[in-house]
């Protein structure tokens, strides 16, 4: 179990999962208001630690500088939101709400409440500062009685404070008043916004093409008997029958295909930058003062 003197040692730390799976931030641990024994942490999770998460602390462990709990990083995430009053106390109600959830048995829980440590109050009412912001810590929370046999719930320390340490007005011993106010933190997360995909398909094209192509023709020829051919025309017999035959030829278009390449092609992201602007509500502390002049030389209310 985690002790008080630890406490100090997990705020703002990280906190991991059985699994060993970081789950968010340790924000504020929460007290038995019997027996003033750490019971709960609530880890900030989500974007910017947006959302707060209960976990049992009795059997989670310090390692080094972070804290780990025997439980699955997405059954803490979806735990029951609870609802911690304005002092920073969770109700015996809602805390019976988170024991349920996690399986632990309500009866054990009861049995372990022993007599409150010695940081309670001499009245036995076992009083705890409740959770604050950085820098404070809230109003003390009333417990039931020790071995009362109920729980009266928890109050919560934050990062910044033990018990008793100052009220919720952040008012301290110098009489000083802390202002707070809130910053808005813009990041940018990267996630999948489409897909491009290259796909090869054939297709078939009708192709025109002329080519000269050549044939033969016959022709018949007549010359005359002259001194020149006299001698040819006479070599024959005077009187008979003959024939002769030409050959003919002619070109036809041929057709084959061949492959070859003539592109190449590849999908190639670049990446373009846009202002894009958001808007947020932050809240911030003021100062009003009465009877007396402010530090701007103004008299309050003018």
């Amino acid at each position: 179990m985690i002790t008080r003197e630890q406490i100090r040692n997990l705020l703002d730390h990280p906190v991991y999962d059985g699994d060993g799976n970081k789950i968010g931030e340790a924000s504020h641990v929460f007290f038995d208001d019997v027996t003033g024994r750490p019971e709960w942490v609530s880890v900030k999770t989500g974007m910017f630690g947006s959302k707060e998460c209960f976990v049992p602390i009795r059997d989670a462990s310090l390692v080094e500088d972070h804290l780990e709990v025997p439980y699955r990083k997405d059954q803490i995430k979806e735990a029951p939101s609870v609802d911690v009053d304005a002092g920073g106390h969770l109700s015996a109600t809602e805390e019976h709400r988170l024991y349920d959830y996690y399986g632990i048995n309500w009866d054990n829980v009861l049995s372990d409440a022993g007599t409150p440590d010695d940081r309670s109050t001499d009245t036995g009412t076992g009083t705890a500062a409740a959770a604050g912001t950085a820098g404070t810590t809230g109003t003390a929370g009333m417990a039931g009685a020790p071995g009362s046999g109920r729980r009266a719930g928890m109050t919560g320390m934050g990062a910044a404070g033990e018990r008793g340490g100052t009220d919720r007005t952040g008012m301290r011993g110098d009489d000083a008043m802390t202002l707070s106010e809130e910053r808005l933190r813009v990041g940018v997360e990267r996630h999948e916004s489409g897909r491009a995909r290259l796909r090869k398909y054939v297709v078939t094209e009708e192709v025109e093409q002329t080519v000269p192509v050549r044939h033969e023709e016959v022709r018949v020829e007549r010359e005359p008997i002259t001194e020149a051919n006299r001698g040819d025309a006479l070599a024959g017999p005077e009187i008979s029958e003959a024939e002769h035959e030409v050959t003919l030829h002619e070109e036809r278009a041929v057709v084959e295909t061949e492959t070859v390449p003539v592109e190449r092609v590849r999908l190639t992201t670049e990446e373009h930058v846009e202002n894009e602007t958001v808007r947020g509500q932050v809240r911030k502390e003021r100062i009003e003062t009465e009877g007396v002049e402010d530090d701007t030389g103004r008299w309050p209310h003018q």
